[in-house]
This record gives C-alpha cells, structure tokens and sequence, in this order.
C-alpha cells in the first residue's frame, strides 16, 4: 500500500487567540482603565442624585471650573515622571494673577502685553525652581515647598493683602466667560496644552528621557542623556502652565486677588497621582492624568449638585485617590497577586 501524502498541517490560530487575549487582559487591568469605571460610576451617580447635574448647561460649567486644574496636572505630569514635585504652582498662579492685575491697571499695558508678559515672569518662576534643583542639587519637594511660600509672600506683599483688581476690558473676559464652537472659550487652549504635552511625553525622546530619568537618574547620565537640562524643562514647563493658567483664571472671574490659585497645587498633584503616574517618577501617562482631572471636577461639581457641604469633597477625593491606587491591584489575577 503506498503511503500517505505528507500532509502540512493547517496553520494553527490559537498563538494569535492567546495573544489577543493576553492584550485584552492588559487593557482590562490598566490603572486607567479603572479610572475611567470609576469616573462613569461618578458620572450615573451624580446624574441620579444630583439636581441638574447631567445638563448641557452643567457639563460646560464643569469644563470651565476645570481648565485651570487641568492645566497645571498636564504640566505637573512630565514633573513628577522625572521623579519631582512642584508644591509652588498654586501660588504661582496667585502671583501671576496680581503681576497681570499690576500690570494692566499701574502700569497701562495692553491686556494682551500684560498677559504675555505675566506668562513670561511665570517661566521665571519655574527658571527659579529649575536653577535651585539643576544646580545647586536641592530636593524638589524642599526647594518648591520653599517658593511656594515666596510667591504667594509676594503676591501679598504686593497687594497688602487687600488690594483686588477688577474691571478688566471685555475682551479679555470672553476669554474665561465666552464661548467658543459652542465650548467654552478656554478649552481649545487646554485641548491644545493636552495635545502638546502628550505628543512631548508620549511620541518624543523627551519623553522616554524623563521616564528614564525617573527610574535611573544615574543609569540616565550614564546612558549620555543631559539630566539636569531634561529636568529643568519639566520645571519651565510647569511655570509657564501656571502663568496660563492665571491669565484664564482671571479672565473667568473678572478678578484678581492675592488668594487666587490656593489649593490648586495639591489637586493638580491629586490628580497626576490619581491618572496613575507614579509619584517615585518613571511611570505614568497624560491620558490618566486627563481622567484624574475628571474624576475629580465630577466629584467636587457632582456633591455641589448633590447638596452636600463642600468638607466632604476633600475627604472623598482622598478615598477616591485611594481606591484608584488599589483597584488596579485588587483586579490582577489572584496568581499574579501572591507572586507580587
């Protein structure tokens, strides 16, 4: 009997089920996609419990409220990859906020010149944090937790603690009030912000050379990557976010005061932490940075809809931020845990 043909077997598809498996599991056990569970469920709660909530009218004013957060957590990002911190940005943008207000009214510039001009002294701000970090090797958190006290010191002192400026031209305030493609005005300079620092971090050598530094910075200097520079950026970056972030603060109140920007700094860091950037550097995306912001405008404008005093709004964004960090750890498989 002659013998069977040899016969090649029929390529097998169990390599690319098992693989797109595997991807599907990643993507089920990122920490944003958690998040972004958890910023739905604020979402449908919220819509059921809170007044208004879910109206056109209430989203645009949740965008609005969260621009200025939104930029600082976007330039505090490529910070804390580095394995920084910038403690100053809130008083920064008080500062900031006051050297307009001056400007304009004392010293009869044009808006537009004073504003451009305010976002220059913000850059100077953050040269400041750079020089002190880069140069004289002091810890981020020591030398930033040091000007957060020298600018918001100045914006009082420049002030007295007393003085507001108002009666800004029109103009101006179309900026933070006015609306724009049926957005309001300011959110197609945060889309442009995003866009920017996600093409930086994610798409760039930048970007790979700031999480590397936020692993090694030694193993980054040996690599022959310009350590001090790459961090210096990151810094320069968050000062002029901040000078940003004032010109669009004070354009969305109509005012500048002393106090403006004051807490910002700790739900910008809030929110970066909560998107899932590490705080230790290395690791991190602007994408969870984006959903920490989210979650927390959701939160603080869902308990005012919801009636709630404003305290718990503090206290459930630390649970928020908590239950962020663990949920990623809790949904590993049970195997993958024990060996962790």
């Amino acid at each position: 009997m002659a013998p069977e043909p040899h016969q090649n077997p029929r390529p097998s598809s169990e390599p690319e089920i098992h693989s797109g498996r595997k991807s599907l599991t990643v993507c089920l056990y990122r920490h944003e996609t958690g998040l972004a569970v958890i910023l739905l469920v604020e979402w449908l709660l919220f819509n059921i419990t809170g007044q208004g909530f879910g109206t056109f009218d209430n989203t645009f004013d949740l965008l609005r409220h969260s621009c200025e957060i939104g930029l600082l957590a976007l330039a505090m990002t490529p910070v804390i990859l580095t394995g920084g911190i910038d403690l100053s940005v809130g008083s920064l943008l008080g500062l900031c906020a006051i050297i307009l207000g001056k400007l304009w009214r004392d010293g009869h510039l044009p808006i537009a010149a004073a504003a451009a001009l305010t976002i220059l002294a913000a850059i100077c701000g953050g040269g400041l944090n750079a020089v002190l970090i880069t140069r004289l090797r002091l810890p981020p958190l020591i030398v930033t937790l040091a000007t957060f006290s020298l600018f918001r010191g100045l914006a009082e002192a420049l002030t007295q603690g007393v003085d507001t400026f108002t009666g800004f031209p029109e103009t101006f305030l179309r900026l933070g009030q006015d609306t724009w493609c049926n957005l309001p005005a300011q959110i197609p300079i945060f889309m442009v912000m995003a866009a920017t620092v996600w093409i930086l971090v994610h798409r760039t050598t930048f970007g790979r050379s700031w999480r590397a530094i936020g692993f090694s910075p030694e193993g980054a200097r040996f690599a022959g990557l310009p350590v001090n520079r790459r961090i210096a950026v990151t810094y320069l970056i968050s000062g002029a976010a901040a000078g940003l972030a004032a010109v669009i603060y004070t354009s969305r109140l109509g005012q500048a005061k002393a106090d403006a920007g004051t807490g910002y700094e700790l739900m910008a860091i809030t929110a970066v932490v909560l998107g899932g950037t590490s705080i230790f550097g290395g690791r991190g995306s602007v994408h969870g940075t984006l959903l920490g912001v989210g979650a927390i405008a959701i939160l603080s404008n869902g308990l005012v809809h919801a009636r709630q005093p404003r305290e718990v709004a503090g206290m459930l964004t630390g649970v928020l931020l908590l239950t962020a960090l663990a949920l990623p750890i809790l949904m590993r498989p049970r195997s993958r845990r024990s060996r962790d």
